[in-house]
């Protein structure tokens, strides 16, 4: 039996040797091919060498080991000569090394083949050289396994029916020779069926590597990020176990009577730490940040980032994210930042914070960035960069430096701010957390932030378009619903008064008919007052500003809610401003009568009139049931907003409208169960003088 077992592996193996000798003379005399034919000549060629130096002194031999080294880096140089004709992508440094490294192996391996020769080794000694020259065969397997996968998954899908036979047989080859190298590991001895059958396997490769030589097509390859990050878990993978086994070997040899022990503990070891970084956020941030490094031309897949980019802000859905939020996500998401914070245009030209994602350690002021930030984030559309102007800015970093708020630049977490310019209008900032693996932002960074700075621009621009256009739309129904409420009352004072002119014309008793009359002339009188002030509220076109004394007016106006609240007015007599007189009032009328219907029935509302700087201003203070942050950010302003049972919310909105139409700006503070103030700012005037009643008469 075991002649026969003998005897077939040295015919099996003579048989591949004469085969693999014929494809080798034929590939050397074809004319095509190039370094690629040339290449796959040296690789059968050595093939043949390998086979025969088997089928003559058998697989143990030292030449035969050697020959197989030979044969293992011939197909590898071959493999890489076909990864490189792939364009800049193939030639990678990365790559370049996973093919040095194996190849580094081998030679190892060849090293450790020429012990013997060197050495009279006794029998333990030489089943440890046994032992670590399978390990290291069984390296070379793994190795040349995970980089014949990796070369197939890389070619442009049109061209692996040219390569497919070729990788075929190599992973039948090298497949074999894992399971050879396993046996004979675990059985401490050299499986004579299985080396015998390696011969007949060889055969029987042969006429696939045939056909696979006979096409002559021009192969293209294309590395892909996902096939790359695939290979290199195989890698590590392969590596790992193979760590484990050559970590349990030593042991073994240096353990004495405790090296099972010592085995279990080693091993046990080594897979509490793989457990312990495998899921760690941060490890695989540093992996995703290597590979792009040094396996691609270019950091990011742009078609896949683009996909992702686009799915994250079209989610459809009600229990989709607010678009707000999943602007910062889609923008987040590009540099692998944990979270980010999205910094909206506010009144007077500077930004307030928005919405954010995941960042909720983040508290940034009322006040977020003053006008010469978004001013320069609006003319230049510059991705900035923080940390070098932590570090001491230079250049254009001096520039920029001094615009960025403080609060950014004290916060650690913070790492770039992304403009959001839409036809050259800036809609927003977006401020993005540092990532896990820190990393300083290189040109395809900023190209790509700038890109989709604009496009998730155009999206907040699209959806503010849309919410413009439902107010619109709900402002036109209730206009048209209080068109009809203003006609009923035109009839019911028509009605009054005819009962008025009755009444007077047809008395019976004076006392009685005096008091009826004078009710409903008074009544006939506010009616008539309140269509008279909503026909100039609809037609009447706004006057031109003029100088105002905001006492006076606040006066005016506490004066006339005094009837059912108490109102406080504190302030001095000689603050001026530029404003419509009548669009003020109803602007403050609105905020005092809000205040009232939010106070207390014993808490008196207090305005209170003072300057600052170059501006005055008119604040509203009560003591009521205050707003909330989100409330304040997302809904006081606009119409139809309301936090009182049957409010319509336009209170807030108008004041707010009517201010800013005079070149001022309102302004809220508010805590829930504390109280608001409100404060509207106007351009103030202290050189000029209030015209006299007799001024005006004279003009």
């Amino acid at each position: 039996m075991g002649e026969m077992i003998q005897a077939i592996g040295t015919w099996s193996h003579a048989s591949a040797a004469i085969l693999f000798a014929m494809l080798a003379l034929w590939q050397t005399g074809r004319s095509r091919g190039g370094i690629q034919r040339r290449l796959l000549a040296l690789a059968f060629a050595l093939t043949a060498l390998w086979a025969l130096a088997v089928a003559w002194a058998g697989g143990e031999a030292v030449a035969a080991r050697f020959a197989e080294a030979g044969r293992n880096i011939a197909w590898l140089s071959m493999m890489l000569a076909l990864l490189t004709r792939g364009g800049a992508e193939g030639r990678r440094p990365g790559v370049m090394t996973l093919y040095a490294v194996l190849m580094a192996v081998i030679v190892g391996q060849a090293a450790v083949d020429i012990l013997p020769m060197q050495l009279a080794l006794e029998t333990p000694s030489a089943t440890t050289h046994l032992l670590i020259s399978l390990l290291l065969r069984m390296m070379v397997a793994i190795g040349a396994l995970v980089l014949v996968h990796n070369l197939y998954t890389a070619a442009a899908p049109e061209a692996r029916w040219g390569i497919r036979l070729p990788m075929i047989c190599l992973a039948a080859m090298w497949a074999y020779d894992l399971n050879l190298f396993t046996v004979a590991y675990l059985g401490r001895a050299w499986p004579q069926e299985l080396v015998a059958v390696r011969g007949v396997v060889m055969t029987l490769l042969v006429p696939l590597f045939g056909m696979a030589s006979w096409r002559n097509v021009k192969w293209k390859m294309r590395l892909s990020r996902a096939v790359a990050f695939q290979s290199l878990s195989l890698v590590a993978i392969g590596g790992y176990f193979v760590f484990m086994v050559i970590a349990a070997q030593a042991v073994q040899l240096i353990g004495g009577r405790y090296f099972g022990l010592a085995q279990v503990t080693v091993i046990a070891g080594l897979t509490a730490i793989a457990l312990l970084l495998m899921p760690s956020a941060r490890l695989r941030a540093w992996l995703r940040v290597t590979v792009a490094k040094h396996f691609f031309q270019h950091r990011y897949d742009y078609r896949l980032e683009w996909m992702r980019f686009t799915g994250t802000l079209g989610v459809p859905g009600v229990d989709a994210a607010p678009l707000d939020v999943r602007v910062v996500q889609a923008v987040a998401d590009i540099t692998e930042s944990p979270g980010g914070l999205l910094l909206l245009p506010a009144d007077g030209g500077g930004l307030c914070a928005g919405s954010r994602w995941n960042w909720t350690t983040l508290d940034p002021p009322a006040q977020a960035a003053g006008p010469a930030f978004a001013r320069h984030c609006e003319e230049t559309g510059r991705i900035i960069e923080l940390e070098p102007m932590r570090r001491g800015a230079k250049g254009a970093f001096l520039n920029e430096a001094a615009i960025v708020p403080e609060w950014i630049l004290a916060e650690p977490r913070a790492w770039a701010a992304v403009p959001l310019v839409h036809i050259e209008r800036l809609v927003g900032v977006v401020l993005l957390e540092r990532p896990l693996v820190d990393r300083v932002l290189d040109w395809e960074d900023f190209d790509l932030l700038r890109v989709a700075g604009r496009q998730v621009a155009s999206y907040i621009a699209e959806a503010r378009g849309q919410e413009a256009l439902s107010d619109a739309k709900r402002f036109d129904e209730f206009n048209r619903r209080f068109a009809f409420v203003v006609h009923d009352i035109k009839n019911l004072v028509s009605q009054l008064s005819l009962v008025a002119r009755n009444a007077v014309r047809h008395a019976d008793k004076p006392d009685f008919r005096a008091d009826m009359i004078a009710t409903l002339q008074d009544s006939v009188s506010k009616m008539n007052e309140l269509l008279a002030r909503l026909s100039q509220h609809n037609t009447a076109r706004p006057e031109e500003p003029r100088l105002v004394a905001l006492r006076t007016l606040a006066d005016t106006v506490a004066n006339a809610k005094r009837r059912q609240h108490p109102v406080q007015v504190h302030g001095s007599s000689d603050v001026v401003a530029r404003a419509d007189p009548a669009r003020l009032e109803q602007a403050l009328g609105h905020l005092v009568q809000n205040a009232i219907d939010a106070s207390p029935a014993n808490r008196a509302v207090t305005l209170r009139i003072d300057r600052a700087g170059g501006e005055a201003r008119i604040e509203v203070l009560d003591d009521g049931a205050g707003m909330s942050a989100e409330f304040i950010r997302t809904r006081l302003f606009k119409p139809f907003a309301s936090t009182k049972d049957g409010g319509f919310g336009v209170g807030a909105f108008e004041a707010r409208s009517l201010v800013a139409a005079m070149g001022g700006r309102l302004e809220v503070e508010s805590r829930e169960r504390e109280g608001s103030r409100f404060a509207i700012i106007l351009p103030i005037a202290d050189d000029a003088r209030i015209p006299e009643p007799e001024d005006r008469m004279r003009a």
